[in-house]
């Protein structure tokens, strides 16, 4: 079992689909001792290609307690209306650093930032979401360029933090969790009617199950909805 008991916890990107659904699931939690939000509504300067801000912003959260629960459920896919690049005649530089700065780059500065405010002792959970497209090894399609190359760029970082937050506070846990295919803003226009996708409260419930499901590891796991191990 990952999540701590009698947890205070942060939910990043609280008013996306996904986000809005794991604070209503957590909130719900016996264990949920305070609930903290961030997002774009709550803090109507927060930009995650906008990291010079991110002290400030952070210096605003009113979480009663250290953090021992955050979930960073912030992302995107597709850019300025920009969909995932298909082929390499598409390559734009500023739209794959926009996908870096959104997806990689931004989530893991934001996270030092918040590394204060974390419990520095004991058992404490990260949960940021990634997506099976950023593993290497999976990739048998090729396509969506900028995409999986933020989320691989993601995940080597998060293992990373994982492997030197470990040498401080051994029962420190970091998670990539892939929440499925989901039916959202993010993916309303991918997903095909023939296509078997979660709503996000659904996701959300199977996600807390795999990750209750865990045990703790070395270094950071990548896994989907399911609980399964996905390679990085």
């Amino acid at each position: 079992m990952l999540i701590p008991d009698d947890f205070h916890a942060l939910i990043i990107g609280s008013t996306g689909s996904l986000g809005c659904a794991f604070a209503d699931q957590l909130r719900q939690d016996r264990r949920c001792k305070s609930l903290t939000e961030l997002s774009r509504s709550s803090h109507p300067g927060f930009d995650l290609r906008d990291p010079e801000a991110f002290d400030a912003v952070v210096q605003t959260l009113a979480a009663p307690a250290a953090l021992s629960l955050i979930i960073d459920a912030s992302g995107t896919l597709v850019i300025d209306g920009h969909r995932p690049e298909k082929a390499l005649r598409e390559l734009e530089a500023r739209r794959l650093q926009q996908a870096m700065d959104i997806n990689a780059i931004g989530p893991m500065l934001l996270i030092k930032a918040l590394f204060p405010l974390l419990l520095q002792r004991g058992k404490v959970l990260y949960v940021k979401l990634s997506a099976r497209v950023g593993s290497i090894q999976d990739n048998q399609t090729g396509g969506w360029y900028g995409y999986r190359a933020s989320k691989a760029a993601l995940n080597m970082m998060l293992q990373c933090l994982a492997l030197e937050w470990q040498r401080t506070n051994p029962q420190a846990q970091v998670l990539a969790l892939q929440p499925g295919t989901v039916r959202s803003r993010l993916s309303r226009d991918f997903v095909q009617p023939s296509m078997h996708a979660l709503s996000p409260e659904e996701s959300v419930r199977r996600c807390l199950a795999a990750i209750d499901q865990r045990t703790p590891k070395p270094g950071a796991q990548f896994i989907d909805y399911q609980g399964m191990a996905i390679p990085w």
